[in-house]
């Protein structure tokens, strides 16, 4: 193992004429980018590449200006942001040298949150007499450390009353909050101030059953018909059929409380820590023992607001795609009950929509594998969601809701539709959470995954579904209580929760939670590793390259760079080459998660978008060599002799920072590049009025027309060089923000 690696880079890089500057920063991102990795029994770890980085000689002589560069800060910040290996002397140095660089360091790596840990200490054991920014940043360090205290304690105060509830209990108590207090809101389309919104609550519903299952006995996540009926005769029958038996409201409110309590220490680590530490658009001034939020780029507070809304047209774009999908397929149209037909309808649009997305903007195949090993047809897992939404909306929301307008009240609405439910033929469950054993739960999928070859469904495929949608709480518990830093899925990415040989389900969830964001995250998020994830990037290189092909460009597919010089040696391979009316585009791919968090957002710029920069700015130089003397490329592009322009974008999957620049490269969203090639952003601007509430699904799917004039992005005709301008103007988002 060479502990001299990076000198040994920095000297290379100085023989070439490098700047001490541009020197650093080439080891700096080799660094941050896990080089070297070594090979066979000499493979470099984390720990290894931070003691041959820090211990490198070329530290102890740079200047402020050099420590200034983002890849220098954000080497700080990585060591920073470990607890296992300690090199104070660093930080004293750049302390002395550059402490603004080090207070950039300290706020980035999430520090504030961390004060326990041996890098603050080395920070704040600084003379900071000599250091006014460092003392400075002490002083608001412990403002947040009080307040992030007084909430924790808040939180752990509450939890006590609870502690002897079991995670069953809670959920109980989490339904009857649900419908009392969240549900109205969405029926009725209004809001009460002093409740928290939706996506607080469900997070900090998440944090309290993770709380709780991580000390509950192992026997509380054994569920049986017998443990139910004795949890829902204590914690649930009371509110909702009132007779001698007492509710127990000093459960719920105890449970309301510690809800509020837990929003609120969400609150405070998300919008004020996390907020301090990872968004750049905003700083935090300290008046007396107090922090002001001060504005400090509106510019990119707008675009954060602005990538929020190409969300939400994302959504509507998708649910259009599938919409037309479904009704172009008389196949699949046979196969929906006319009972709520427009309900069915509009759950088949949505899981044809978020296929389709899937298939084209994360390149997923046509079968996807579960944890358990069983593979299931993707369109049918996203099918079994979308039905099941369908289904507690009709059968619960909706009767709900009439219950609730008759009696005001949302307990007895509530044992208003559940006695209602006992009263039909087959006694269905209409209490606020449902269970049912493995094979109940498979006979009720089956008829989901109908095919021409299984006309009545495929047992084999539904077990493959409820696998995929399955989290075992019994597994989860023991990982929280091992302190497993192992992803655990969110609530609503499995929200199908295994307690022994029965699983439970919470109606009002699943009704209202975004199944498209919930199974891209559970395969892209914790399905991350999965052995089919390189596959997947390969096909979304090849599906976008055919969509080129579609409107005239050759196309080149993972072009790897003939190596004829040292130059060429690190520019790896070109995820796509394209070509056409003399323009060449190198295109840059890049497939993850849907992020919810300013600091997922920001350790995605600094980590997968700064590293695709670094990357075309190797890779554009060695394509324009190669094609001055690679034949049988410039041929496969279609080239003649005559200069060609050559464009580079960086192509991600994610909407955060779009349209920003990286090494000077645009960074664009994968879907804008669909729809421009499409030239469909008609479909962003709700062409059917469907989300505005004045057309039925079935009625805005009569019309399959062709862009007019004033709606495509080419009225001239396509071209490159139009295709250049319409993404470097976003003009795919012109008419929709």
């Amino acid at each position: 193992m060479n502990e001299r690696y990076y000198d040994k880079l920095v000297s290379a890089a100085r023989e070439k004429g490098m700047t001490i500057s541009a020197a650093a920063d080439e080891a700096a991102m080799a660094f941050l980018d896990g080089k070297p990795a070594g090979q066979g029994r000499h493979k470099w770890s984390g720990g290894d590449r931070q003691t041959a980085f820090w211990n490198s000689e070329f530290l102890k002589d740079l200047p402020a200006d050099v420590w200034r560069q983002e890849t220098l800060g954000l080497a700080l910040t990585r060591y920073l942001g470990q607890d296992r290996l300690g090199f104070p002397e660093i930080v004293a140095q750049v302390a002395t040298i550059a402490p603004d660089v080090l207070v950039w360091a300290a706020r980035h790596s999430g520090l504030v949150m961390r004060q326990d840990s041996p890098r603050w200490l080395e920070i704040s054991g600084l003379d900071t007499n000599q250091h006014e920014a460092l003392a400075e940043l002490k002083r608001v360090f412990h403002i947040f450390r009080e307040a992030h205290q007084v909430r924790q304690e808040e939180v752990e105060r509450l939890r006590k009353p609870l502690s002897e509830l079991a995670p069953l209990d809670l959920l109980i108590y989490a339904s009857l909050f649900a419908f009392e207090h969240r549900i109205p809101d969405l029926v009725y389309g209004r809001s009460q101030p002093e409740m928290p919104d939706a996506q607080e609550a469900w997070d900090a519903i998440d944090d309290i059953l993770a709380w709780k299952l991580s000390n509950c006995d192992p026997s509380d996540v054994q569920l049986t018909e017998m443990s139910i009926a004795s949890s829902m005769r204590q914690h649930l029958i009371p509110f909702l059929f009132p007779s001698g038996e007492r509710p127990r409201h000093d459960c719920y409110q105890a449970f309301l409380e510690l809800l509020g309590a837990q929003v609120e220490l969400n609150a405070f680590e998300d919008r004020s820590a996390d907020a301090f530490s990872y968004d750049d658009s905003i700083r935090f001034e300290r008046n007396g023992d107090r922090l002001e939020i001060v504005d400090a780029d509106a510019d990119a507070q707008t675009a954060w607001r602005r990538d929020g809304k190409k969300f939400d047209l994302l959504h509507q774009y998708w649910l259009y795609r599938g919409m037309d999908a479904v009704m172009a397929d008389p196949d699949l149209l046979a196969r929906v009950s006319p009972a709520h037909l427009e309900a069915n309808l509009h759950a088949l649009a949505k899981a044809k929509g978020t296929w389709l997305r899937l298939q084209e903007v994360y390149g997923m195949a046509e079968q996807v594998r579960a944890d358990a090993g069983s593979s299931a047809a993707l369109f049918h897992v996203l099918m079994a969601a979308e039905m099941m939404t369908a289904f507690f909306i009709e059968d619960y929301l909706r009767p709900y809701q009439q219950c609730l307008s008759e009696t005001g009240n949302s307990f007895l609405a509530l044992g208003r539709l559940a006695f209602c439910g006992l009263l039909q033929p087959d006694m269905q469950n209409r209490f606020p959470l449902t269970w049912s054993d493995r094979a109940a739960k498979v006979d009720r999928i089956k008829p989901w995954t109908a095919t021409a070859e299984h006309p009545s469904g495929s047992a084999r495929s539904a077990e493959a579904i409820l696998d995929f949608m399955i989290c075992d709480w019994a597994a989860m518990a023991k990982q929280l209580r091992d302190g497993d830093a192992t992803l655990r899925p969110r609530w609503q990415e499995r929200p199908l929760f295994k307690m022994g040989r029965l699983s439970l389900q919470l109606p009002w969830m699943m009704a209202v939670q975004n199944n498209s964001a919930a199974v891209i995250n559970n395969l892209r998020r914790l399905g991350a590793r999965r052995n089919e994830a390189r596959e997947e990037t390969r096909r979304i290189e090849e599906r976008l390259g055919a969509l080129f092909r579609k409107r005239g460009f050759h196309v080149v597919v993972g072009y790897e760079i003939p190596a004829l010089d040292t130059e060429d040696a690190n520019a790896g391979e070109i995820d796509l080459i394209c070509a056409r009316d003399g323009h060449v585009f190198v295109l840059e791919l890049k497939s993850t998660y849907q992020r919810r968090s300013v600091k997922e957002a920001w350790a995605h710029r600094t980590s997968t978008l700064r590293k695709a920069g670094l990357q075309l700015s190797r890779k554009v130089p060695a394509v324009q060599r190669a094609l001055g003397r690679d034949m049988e490329l410039t041929a496969a592009l279609g080239l003649a002799n005559s200069p060609s322009t050559v464009t580079a974008w960086i192509v991600d999957t994610t909407i955060e920072w779009d349209h920003q620049l990286f090494r000077g490269f645009l960074k664009v969203s994968l879907e804008e590049v669909l729809i421009a090639l499409r030239d469909d952003r008609r479909l962003l601007n709700d062409p059917h009025r469907l989300f505005a509430g004045n057309a039925t699904l079935d009625q805005g799917a009569e019309e399959h027309a062709e862009p007019g004039k004033d709606d495509t992005l080419y009225p001239d005709g396509f071209s490159a060089g139009r295709f250049v301008e319409v993404i470097q103007t976003a003009a795919v988002w012109a008419d929709s923000l």
